[in-house]
């Protein structure tokens, strides 16, 4: 039976095959490994084979899990969908928040940060394929959007973020994250320095390194399908 850190080094190594097959530097993708549900147990696990981002979709599960794994300095990402009244204790305890979709939450984030902490990593959350049920800002909206986040005292705005539709059609998977990086390339070009493209999942690593990307966000390929309890849970 393959252990977390076995897993983790398979989807390494589909980075660096995906990011060869394209002459890209392997060292340029960085993975995320998103342990949203699993216990803090499991993340001492990845962290024992190497892994030092993890990434956490619920407020009060992810800051638990910060504390909790305070002592091994691990960088900590929050990725899901985040209401106003829960910024602040995502901006102290978070190094990275990847799922910004309003200039609300940009400032409220912005404010809460405490002044003793480096800024904070932000990404936009894009919604490349236009779904109603998807959080994300407009493509035609993104630019307006990254310019007033990129003040923010409190944020570095780092690039773009973005959940396509799940889909086998390779195509167009990959024209979604082909639109991301063009968002982003137009807003460096317009000044901003943006070096960041979060895309790609468990099932999509190699199409987004194709297009770009420079972190993949992967749960299920390194720490194994979460229990229906744990699914239901959240």
């Amino acid at each position: 039976m393959m252990t977390i850190p076995d897993r983790l080094r398979a989807v390494q190594a589909r980075v660096a095959a995906a990011a060869e097959a394209v002459g890209r530097d392997p060292a340029t993708v960085s993975v995320l490994a998103v342990s949203k549900t699993w216990p803090a147990e499991a993340v001492r696990e990845a962290a024992a084979g190497g892994q030092r981002m993890f990434g956490e979709n619920y407020v009060q599960e992810g800051v638990d899990k910060v504390e909790a794994l305070r002592e091994l300095r691990l960088e900590w990402h929050f990725i899901g969908p985040l209401q106003s009244n829960k910024t602040r204790p995502v901006a102290n305890a978070f190094d990275w928040v990847h799922s910004i979709d309003r200039l609300k939450i940009a400032e409220r984030l912005s404010a809460q940060r405490d002044v003793c902490l480096p800024p904070m990593n932000a990404c936009i959350q894009v919604n490349v394929s236009g779904e109603q049920s998807k959080s994300g800002v407009a493509p035609e909206q993104v630019a307006a959007l990254a310019q007033a986040v990129a003040i923010l005292p409190g944020l570095r705005l780092r690039g773009l973020m973005c959940i396509p539709e799940p889909t086998d059609d390779l195509a167009l998977l990959r024209s979604r994250f082909a639109l991301l990086r063009e968002l982003q390339a137009g807003l460096v070009e317009a000044g901003l320095a943006l070096d960041t493209l979060s895309m790609g999942m468990s099932h999509d690593i190699e199409p987004a390194v194709a297009e770009g990307a420079t972190i993949v966000r992967v749960g299920t390929a390194i720490f194994g399908q979460r229990s229906p309890a744990a699914q239901a849970e959240n």
